[in-house]
């Protein structure tokens, strides 16, 4: 299915894609609030300024997908690969994002805040200046991540793995 029929679809109420190749899709600026696309293809696809708000991506490929400024909050993207993918600005307030690989992932800027992180891979990936604030990151490994200046305000770091992080400038307080 291309982009443009997926649009179609969406419009006429279909809410439900699950398995969806969408690899190299141009959906900028679509409005998907509360679609479903769990196990979906989406790997380099441009979902920049995209509405994807209570989204269902459930062990979605992402890999190199474009998501900057989309709007992800609240959305469940548990075990869904967005390594490499570019996240930055993006809104993921209260995302799942439990066992996803973040890998070498770029989240500069971007509001996690309340996000669930547990064990999620996010190796690598540049935090910078992201917001962190009450999210839960048991157990997650941010080994050599770039957390310069993100906000750690009521972060659970238990168990995570932060050895070679830049943790330079973090905002954390006494209850990490």
């Amino acid at each position: 299915m291309k982009a443009d029929q997926l649009l179609k679809n969406y419009a006429a109420g279909v809410r439900d894609f699950t398995g969806i190749n969408l690899s190299e899709a141009n959906l900028r600026e679509a409005n998907l609030n509360g679609i479903i696309l769990d196990k979906a293809i989406l790997d380099g696809a441009n979902l920049s300024h995209a509405n994807l708000a209570q989204a269902s991506l459930i062990e979605a490929d992402l890999n190199g997908a474009n998501l900057s400024n989309a709007d992800l909050s609240n959305s469940n993207l548990s075990g869904a690969i967005l390594d490499g993918a570019i996240l930055d600005e993006a809104i993921l307030d209260g995302a799942n994002l439990s066992q996803a690989d973040l890998t070498v992932a770029k989240l500069i800027d971007t509001n996690l805040s309340e996000a669930d992180l547990q064990q999620a891979s996010l190796i690598a990936a540049n935090l910078d200046g992201a917001d962190l604030s009450g999210a839960d990151l048991t157990v997650a490994d941010l080994s050599q991540a770039n957390l310069n200046q993100a906000d750690l305000n009521q972060t659970n770091l238990s168990g995570a793995n932060l050895d070679g992080a830049n943790i330079e400038g973090t905002i954390l307080d006494e209850n990490v």
